[in-house]
Protein backbone atom coordinates (compact mmCIF):
# COMPACT_ATOMS: atom_id res chain seq x y z
CA UNK A 1 0.00 0.00 0.00
CA UNK A 2 1.13 3.56 -0.64
CA UNK A 3 -0.19 6.85 0.64
CA UNK A 4 0.39 10.55 0.39
CA UNK A 5 1.64 11.78 3.73
CA UNK A 6 -0.90 12.50 6.44
CA UNK A 7 1.50 14.19 8.83
CA UNK A 8 0.55 17.79 9.65
CA UNK A 9 2.97 20.64 10.30
CA UNK A 10 5.31 20.65 13.33
CA UNK A 11 3.87 22.23 16.46
CA UNK A 12 5.16 25.57 17.78
CA UNK A 13 8.46 25.22 19.68
CA UNK A 14 7.70 27.35 22.73
CA UNK A 15 5.22 25.97 25.27
CA UNK A 16 3.97 29.50 25.77
CA UNK A 17 2.88 29.62 22.12
CA UNK A 18 0.73 26.49 22.42
CA UNK A 19 -2.96 26.52 23.28
CA UNK A 20 -4.26 22.96 23.65
CA UNK A 21 -7.83 24.26 23.68
CA UNK A 22 -7.44 25.44 20.07
CA UNK A 23 -8.91 22.97 17.53
CA UNK A 24 -6.60 24.38 14.84
CA UNK A 25 -3.56 23.22 16.80
CA UNK A 26 -4.72 19.58 16.74
CA UNK A 27 -5.82 19.66 13.09
CA UNK A 28 -2.77 21.36 11.63
CA UNK A 29 0.17 20.19 13.70
CA UNK A 30 2.02 17.02 14.59
CA UNK A 31 1.94 17.21 18.38
CA UNK A 32 4.20 14.20 18.97
CA UNK A 33 7.28 16.34 19.74
CA UNK A 34 5.22 18.62 21.98
CA UNK A 35 3.84 15.68 23.97
CA UNK A 36 7.38 14.29 24.41
CA UNK A 37 8.56 17.64 25.69
CA UNK A 38 5.67 17.94 28.10
CA UNK A 39 6.19 14.40 29.42
CA UNK A 40 9.88 15.20 29.99
CA UNK A 41 9.84 18.82 31.15
CA UNK A 42 6.34 19.53 32.47
CA UNK A 43 4.24 16.36 32.93
CA UNK A 44 1.75 18.40 34.96
CA UNK A 45 1.57 21.59 32.92
CA UNK A 46 -0.54 24.70 33.48
CA UNK A 47 -2.14 25.95 30.27
CA UNK A 48 -2.57 29.68 30.97
CA UNK A 49 -5.86 31.47 30.47
CA UNK A 50 -6.33 33.10 27.07
CA UNK A 51 -8.78 35.93 26.57
CA UNK A 52 -12.00 34.83 28.25
CA UNK A 53 -10.92 31.17 28.37
CA UNK A 54 -9.83 29.99 31.84
CA UNK A 55 -6.57 28.13 32.38
CA UNK A 56 -6.41 24.39 32.98
CA UNK A 57 -3.98 21.61 33.90
CA UNK A 58 -2.55 19.30 31.22
CA UNK A 59 -1.56 15.78 32.34
CA UNK A 60 0.63 14.02 29.77
CA UNK A 61 2.30 10.96 31.33
CA UNK A 62 0.61 7.56 31.24
CA UNK A 63 1.04 6.90 34.98
CA UNK A 64 -0.36 10.32 35.95
CA UNK A 65 -3.32 9.93 33.59
CA UNK A 66 -4.13 6.55 35.15
CA UNK A 67 -3.79 8.01 38.65
CA UNK A 68 -6.21 10.86 37.94
CA UNK A 69 -8.77 8.67 36.19
CA UNK A 70 -8.63 6.17 39.05
CA UNK A 71 -9.33 8.81 41.73
CA UNK A 72 -12.88 10.05 41.26
CA UNK A 73 -13.02 11.39 44.81
CA UNK A 74 -10.24 13.91 44.15
CA UNK A 75 -10.92 14.41 40.44
CA UNK A 76 -14.63 14.41 39.65
CA UNK A 77 -16.31 14.09 36.27
CA UNK A 78 -19.55 15.55 37.62
CA UNK A 79 -18.80 19.03 36.31
CA UNK A 80 -18.02 17.71 32.83
CA UNK A 81 -15.47 15.51 31.08
CA UNK A 82 -14.89 17.46 27.83
CA UNK A 83 -12.58 20.49 27.84
CA UNK A 84 -14.94 22.96 26.15
CA UNK A 85 -17.77 22.10 28.52
CA UNK A 86 -15.54 22.38 31.58
CA UNK A 87 -14.13 25.73 30.48
CA UNK A 88 -17.67 27.01 29.86
CA UNK A 89 -18.57 26.37 33.50
CA UNK A 90 -19.89 22.80 33.62
CA UNK A 91 -22.10 20.19 32.01
CA UNK A 92 -25.89 20.40 32.26
CA UNK A 93 -26.01 16.59 32.16
CA UNK A 94 -23.88 16.23 35.29
CA UNK A 95 -25.36 13.67 37.66
CA UNK A 96 -27.76 12.45 34.96
CA UNK A 97 -25.48 11.03 32.23
CA UNK A 98 -23.20 8.06 32.92
CA UNK A 99 -20.07 9.80 31.59
CA UNK A 100 -20.47 12.73 34.00
CA UNK A 101 -21.67 10.87 37.08
CA UNK A 102 -19.54 9.44 39.89
CA UNK A 103 -19.95 7.35 43.05
CA UNK A 104 -23.01 5.23 43.77
CA UNK A 105 -25.26 6.85 41.13
CA UNK A 106 -22.63 6.02 38.51
CA UNK A 107 -22.37 2.43 39.72
CA UNK A 108 -26.14 1.95 39.63
CA UNK A 109 -26.56 3.44 36.16
CA UNK A 110 -23.56 1.58 34.75
CA UNK A 111 -24.88 -1.67 36.20
CA UNK A 112 -28.18 -1.12 34.38
CA UNK A 113 -26.38 -0.61 31.07
CA UNK A 114 -23.82 -3.38 31.40
CA UNK A 115 -26.11 -6.20 30.29
CA UNK A 116 -26.93 -4.97 26.75
CA UNK A 117 -23.23 -4.16 26.20
CA UNK A 118 -21.92 -7.51 27.46
CA UNK A 119 -20.21 -9.86 24.95
CA UNK A 120 -22.97 -12.44 25.31
CA UNK A 121 -25.76 -9.92 24.73
CA UNK A 122 -23.93 -8.50 21.72
CA UNK A 123 -23.59 -11.82 19.85
CA UNK A 124 -26.39 -11.00 17.40
CA UNK A 125 -25.18 -7.42 16.93
CA UNK A 126 -21.60 -8.54 16.26
CA UNK A 127 -22.79 -11.06 13.66
CA UNK A 128 -24.74 -8.27 11.99
CA UNK A 129 -21.67 -6.01 12.13
CA UNK A 130 -19.56 -8.64 10.35
CA UNK A 131 -22.11 -9.11 7.58
CA UNK A 132 -22.78 -5.41 7.18
CA UNK A 133 -19.10 -4.50 7.17
CA UNK A 134 -18.27 -7.09 4.53
CA UNK A 135 -21.12 -5.80 2.34
CA UNK A 136 -19.90 -2.18 2.72
CA UNK A 137 -16.33 -3.11 1.80
CA UNK A 138 -17.56 -5.21 -1.15
CA UNK A 139 -19.58 -2.27 -2.43
CA UNK A 140 -16.61 0.08 -1.97
CA UNK A 141 -14.30 -2.31 -3.84
CA UNK A 142 -16.82 -2.57 -6.67
CA UNK A 143 -16.92 1.22 -6.96
CA UNK A 144 -13.13 1.37 -6.90
CA UNK A 145 -12.64 4.89 -5.59
CA UNK A 146 -14.52 6.05 -2.51
CA UNK A 147 -14.25 8.38 0.45
CA UNK A 148 -13.49 5.70 3.00
CA UNK A 149 -14.52 7.96 5.89
CA UNK A 150 -17.97 8.79 4.56
CA UNK A 151 -18.78 5.73 2.47
CA UNK A 152 -17.52 2.94 4.72
CA UNK A 153 -16.30 3.89 8.20
CA UNK A 154 -19.20 6.19 9.08
CA UNK A 155 -21.76 3.44 8.59
CA UNK A 156 -20.25 0.53 10.54
CA UNK A 157 -20.38 1.84 14.13
CA UNK A 158 -23.51 3.84 13.39
CA UNK A 159 -25.43 0.75 12.28
CA UNK A 160 -24.41 -1.19 15.38
CA UNK A 161 -25.21 1.50 17.91
CA UNK A 162 -28.46 2.46 16.16
CA UNK A 163 -29.51 -1.20 16.19
CA UNK A 164 -28.91 -1.27 19.94
CA UNK A 165 -30.84 1.95 20.51
CA UNK A 166 -33.62 1.05 18.10
CA UNK A 167 -33.09 4.01 15.76
CA UNK A 168 -35.12 3.43 12.54
CA UNK A 169 -33.16 3.01 9.31
CA UNK A 170 -34.81 6.06 7.79
CA UNK A 171 -33.38 8.32 10.53
CA UNK A 172 -29.76 7.19 10.41
CA UNK A 173 -28.41 9.65 7.86
CA UNK A 174 -29.73 12.46 10.05
CA UNK A 175 -27.95 10.90 13.03
CA UNK A 176 -24.66 10.76 11.08
CA UNK A 177 -24.94 14.47 10.27
CA UNK A 178 -25.72 15.44 13.86
CA UNK A 179 -23.04 13.32 15.53
CA UNK A 180 -20.41 14.49 13.03
CA UNK A 181 -20.94 18.13 13.97
CA UNK A 182 -21.74 17.91 17.70
CA UNK A 183 -18.09 17.84 18.89
CA UNK A 184 -16.10 18.66 15.77
CA UNK A 185 -16.17 20.11 12.27
CA UNK A 186 -14.81 19.10 8.89
CA UNK A 187 -14.85 22.72 7.67
CA UNK A 188 -12.63 24.66 10.03
CA UNK A 189 -12.98 25.49 13.71
CA UNK A 190 -16.44 24.45 14.91
CA UNK A 191 -18.64 27.35 15.93
CA UNK A 192 -20.48 27.37 19.23
CA UNK A 193 -23.76 27.86 17.36
CA UNK A 194 -23.19 24.85 15.09
CA UNK A 195 -22.17 22.45 17.85
CA UNK A 196 -25.00 23.66 20.10
CA UNK A 197 -27.50 23.14 17.29
CA UNK A 198 -26.26 19.59 16.59
CA UNK A 199 -26.21 18.56 20.23
CA UNK A 200 -29.70 19.90 20.77
CA UNK A 201 -30.85 18.18 17.60
CA UNK A 202 -29.67 14.85 19.00
CA UNK A 203 -31.27 15.51 22.39
CA UNK A 204 -34.58 16.45 20.76
CA UNK A 205 -34.48 13.36 18.54
CA UNK A 206 -33.91 10.99 21.46
CA UNK A 207 -36.51 12.80 23.55
CA UNK A 208 -39.12 11.93 20.93
CA UNK A 209 -37.85 8.37 20.54
CA UNK A 210 -37.87 7.81 24.31
CA UNK A 211 -41.44 9.10 24.50
CA UNK A 212 -42.42 6.62 21.79
CA UNK A 213 -40.77 3.77 23.71
CA UNK A 214 -42.72 4.69 26.83
CA UNK A 215 -45.89 4.14 24.84
CA UNK A 216 -44.63 0.98 23.16
CA UNK A 217 -41.43 -0.60 24.52
CA UNK A 218 -39.36 -2.73 22.14
CA UNK A 219 -36.27 -4.91 22.54
CA UNK A 220 -33.68 -2.13 22.56
CA UNK A 221 -31.57 -0.09 24.98
CA UNK A 222 -33.96 2.88 25.03
CA UNK A 223 -36.81 0.60 26.06
CA UNK A 224 -34.55 -0.82 28.78
CA UNK A 225 -33.91 2.70 30.08
CA UNK A 226 -37.57 3.76 30.08
CA UNK A 227 -38.63 0.64 31.97
CA UNK A 228 -35.60 0.31 34.31
CA UNK A 229 -35.63 1.30 37.98
CA UNK A 230 -32.44 2.47 39.68
CA UNK A 231 -32.32 2.68 43.45
CA UNK A 232 -36.05 2.04 43.54
CA UNK A 233 -37.05 4.81 41.13
CA UNK A 234 -37.54 5.03 37.38
CA UNK A 235 -35.07 7.07 35.36
CA UNK A 236 -36.25 10.58 34.58
CA UNK A 237 -36.88 11.59 30.98
CA UNK A 238 -33.78 13.81 31.13
CA UNK A 239 -31.61 10.93 32.31
CA UNK A 240 -32.82 8.70 29.48
CA UNK A 241 -32.24 11.35 26.81
CA UNK A 242 -28.79 12.34 28.09
CA UNK A 243 -27.64 8.73 28.20
CA UNK A 244 -28.91 8.06 24.68
CA UNK A 245 -26.87 11.07 23.56
CA UNK A 246 -23.80 9.73 25.35
CA UNK A 247 -24.18 6.24 23.86
CA UNK A 248 -24.58 7.48 20.28
CA UNK A 249 -21.64 9.88 20.53
CA UNK A 250 -19.35 7.38 22.25
CA UNK A 251 -20.38 4.54 19.96
CA UNK A 252 -20.08 6.32 16.63
CA UNK A 253 -17.50 9.07 16.34
CA UNK A 254 -14.51 7.52 18.11
CA UNK A 255 -14.75 4.15 16.36
CA UNK A 256 -15.20 5.84 13.00
CA UNK A 257 -12.00 7.85 13.46
CA UNK A 258 -10.10 4.75 14.57
CA UNK A 259 -11.19 2.93 11.40
CA UNK A 260 -10.19 5.74 9.06
CA UNK A 261 -6.90 6.41 10.83
CA UNK A 262 -6.13 2.70 10.85
CA UNK A 263 -6.48 2.40 7.08
CA UNK A 264 -4.37 5.54 6.56
CA UNK A 265 -1.64 4.09 8.77
CA UNK A 266 -1.72 0.81 6.83
CA UNK A 267 -1.47 2.64 3.51
CA UNK A 268 1.60 4.48 4.76
CA UNK A 269 3.24 1.26 5.98
CA UNK A 270 2.91 -1.54 3.40
CA UNK A 271 4.95 -3.95 5.53
CA UNK A 272 2.33 -3.74 8.28
CA UNK A 273 -0.46 -4.33 5.76
CA UNK A 274 1.31 -7.43 4.48
CA UNK A 275 1.92 -8.70 8.03
CA UNK A 276 -1.79 -8.41 8.75
CA UNK A 277 -2.93 -9.77 5.40
CA UNK A 278 -0.67 -12.85 5.59
CA UNK A 279 -1.54 -13.63 9.20
CA UNK A 280 1.86 -12.77 10.65
CA UNK A 281 0.01 -10.63 13.19
CA UNK A 282 -3.40 -11.38 14.67
CA UNK A 283 -6.43 -9.24 14.07
CA UNK A 284 -6.83 -8.80 17.83
CA UNK A 285 -3.30 -7.42 18.17
CA UNK A 286 -3.82 -5.16 15.16
CA UNK A 287 -7.02 -3.74 16.65
CA UNK A 288 -5.22 -2.71 19.84
CA UNK A 289 -2.43 -0.98 17.93
CA UNK A 290 -4.91 0.87 15.71
CA UNK A 291 -6.65 2.08 18.87
CA UNK A 292 -3.38 3.21 20.43
CA UNK A 293 -2.07 4.83 17.26
CA UNK A 294 -5.22 6.76 16.38
CA UNK A 295 -6.37 7.67 19.94
CA UNK A 296 -9.68 9.13 18.66
CA UNK A 297 -10.58 10.83 21.97
CA UNK A 298 -7.72 13.18 22.76
CA UNK A 299 -8.48 13.83 26.39
CA UNK A 300 -10.78 13.26 29.33
CA UNK A 301 -11.46 16.14 31.68
CA UNK A 302 -11.99 16.32 35.43
CA UNK A 303 -12.34 18.95 38.17
CA UNK A 304 -10.30 18.89 41.37
CA UNK A 305 -12.57 18.53 44.40
CA UNK A 306 -9.83 19.57 46.84
CA UNK A 307 -6.34 21.00 46.95
CA UNK A 308 -3.83 18.32 45.95
CA UNK A 309 -0.21 17.91 44.88
CA UNK A 310 0.09 16.20 41.51
CA UNK A 311 3.44 15.60 39.85
CA UNK A 312 5.03 18.19 42.11
CA UNK A 313 2.45 20.84 41.20
CA UNK A 314 -0.14 22.36 43.53
CA UNK A 315 -3.59 21.84 42.02
CA UNK A 316 -6.30 23.91 43.68
CA UNK A 317 -9.86 22.86 44.41
CA UNK A 318 -12.01 23.77 41.42
CA UNK A 319 -9.18 23.62 38.88
CA UNK A 320 -9.92 21.93 35.56
CA UNK A 321 -7.60 18.93 35.08
CA UNK A 322 -7.32 17.38 31.62
CA UNK A 323 -5.75 13.96 31.07
CA UNK A 324 -4.41 13.57 27.54
CA UNK A 325 -4.61 10.03 26.23
CA UNK A 326 -3.08 11.39 23.01
CA UNK A 327 0.14 11.81 24.97
CA UNK A 328 -0.17 8.86 27.36
CA UNK A 329 -0.52 6.45 24.42
CA UNK A 330 2.90 7.57 23.20
CA UNK A 331 4.65 7.52 26.57
CA UNK A 332 8.10 5.97 26.14
CA UNK A 333 8.01 4.90 29.80
CA UNK A 334 5.25 2.43 28.90
CA UNK A 335 5.58 1.71 25.17
CA UNK A 336 8.70 0.50 23.37
CA UNK A 337 9.26 2.61 20.23
CA UNK A 338 5.95 4.45 20.72
CA UNK A 339 6.35 6.39 17.46
CA UNK A 340 6.34 3.13 15.48
CA UNK A 341 3.05 1.69 14.22
CA UNK A 342 3.54 -1.98 15.14
CA UNK A 343 0.56 -4.30 14.77
CA UNK A 344 2.40 -7.01 16.73
CA UNK A 345 2.91 -4.74 19.76
CA UNK A 346 2.58 -6.54 23.07
CA UNK A 347 1.85 -5.62 25.75
CA UNK A 348 -0.28 -2.71 24.62
CA UNK A 349 -1.63 -0.85 27.64
CA UNK A 350 -3.21 1.98 25.69
CA UNK A 351 -5.77 4.28 27.26
CA UNK A 352 -7.98 4.85 24.22
CA UNK A 353 -10.97 3.55 26.19
CA UNK A 354 -9.95 5.67 29.22
CA UNK A 355 -9.40 3.91 32.54
CA UNK A 356 -10.99 3.16 35.87
CA UNK A 357 -14.69 3.44 36.64
CA UNK A 358 -15.32 5.36 33.41
CA UNK A 359 -13.68 2.76 31.16
CA UNK A 360 -15.66 2.78 27.91
CA UNK A 361 -18.87 0.78 28.18
CA UNK A 362 -18.78 -0.03 24.47
CA UNK A 363 -15.15 -1.23 24.31
CA UNK A 364 -16.07 -4.80 23.35
CA UNK A 365 -18.34 -3.60 20.54
CA UNK A 366 -15.76 -1.12 19.24
CA UNK A 367 -13.11 -3.84 19.12
CA UNK A 368 -15.50 -6.16 17.29
CA UNK A 369 -16.28 -3.46 14.72
CA UNK A 370 -12.60 -2.75 14.08
CA UNK A 371 -11.87 -6.47 13.80
CA UNK A 372 -14.70 -6.91 11.30
CA UNK A 373 -13.32 -4.08 9.17
CA UNK A 374 -9.73 -5.35 9.19
CA UNK A 375 -10.87 -8.88 8.35
CA UNK A 376 -13.02 -7.64 5.45
CA UNK A 377 -10.20 -5.49 4.09
CA UNK A 378 -7.78 -8.43 4.24
CA UNK A 379 -10.24 -10.75 2.50
CA UNK A 380 -11.44 -8.41 -0.22
CA UNK A 381 -8.72 -5.83 -0.90
CA UNK A 382 -5.34 -6.41 -2.53
CA UNK A 383 -4.08 -2.88 -1.89
CA UNK A 384 -5.52 0.50 -0.98
CA UNK A 385 -4.11 3.61 -2.60
CA UNK A 386 -4.70 7.31 -1.94
CA UNK A 387 -7.08 9.03 -4.34
CA UNK A 388 -6.76 12.54 -2.97
CA UNK A 389 -5.68 14.49 0.07
CA UNK A 390 -7.22 13.37 3.38
CA UNK A 391 -9.14 15.94 5.42
CA UNK A 392 -8.65 16.32 9.15
CA UNK A 393 -11.36 16.95 11.68
CA UNK A 394 -11.23 20.23 13.64
CA UNK A 395 -11.68 19.55 17.34
CA UNK A 396 -9.81 19.72 20.65
CA UNK A 397 -11.56 16.54 21.80
CA UNK A 398 -11.72 14.23 18.77
CA UNK A 399 -8.84 13.34 16.48
CA UNK A 400 -8.94 11.84 13.03
CA UNK A 401 -9.75 12.21 9.36
CA UNK A 402 -13.06 13.63 8.23
CA UNK A 403 -12.38 12.36 4.70
CA UNK A 404 -10.05 9.78 3.18
CA UNK A 405 -10.32 9.34 -0.61
CA UNK A 406 -8.95 5.91 -1.56
CA UNK A 407 -8.91 3.45 -4.41
CA UNK A 408 -9.49 -0.12 -3.27
CA UNK A 409 -7.96 -2.68 -5.62
CA UNK A 410 -9.85 -5.99 -5.48
CA UNK A 411 -8.21 -9.17 -4.27
CA UNK A 412 -6.62 -10.96 -7.21
CA UNK A 413 -5.95 -7.77 -9.18
CA UNK A 414 -2.73 -5.76 -9.05
CA UNK A 415 -2.51 -2.05 -8.51
CA UNK A 416 -1.84 0.11 -11.55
Amino acid sequence: MTAMTSRPEPAPDALGDVDLADPLLHARHDLGPLWRRLRTEAPVHWQPESGTRPGFWVISRHADVVAVLNDQQTFTSERGNVLDTLLAGGDSAAGKMLAVTDGDPHKALRSALLKPFSPRALDVVVDSVRRGTRALVQEAVARGTVDFAADVAAHIPLAAICDLLGVPLADRRQIIELTSSALSSADGVPTEEATWSSRNGLLFYFSELAAARREKPLDDVISLLVTKEIDGRPLSHEEIVFNCYSIIMGGHETTRFAMVGGLQALMERPEQWQALKTGQVSTASAVEEVLRWTTPALHSGRTATQDVFLGGQFVEEGDVVTTWMASANGDERVFDRPDTFDLARTPNKHLSFAHGSHFCLGAFLARAELAALLESLCDLVAVAEPAGAPGRVFSNFLSGFSSLPVTLVPQGRQAT
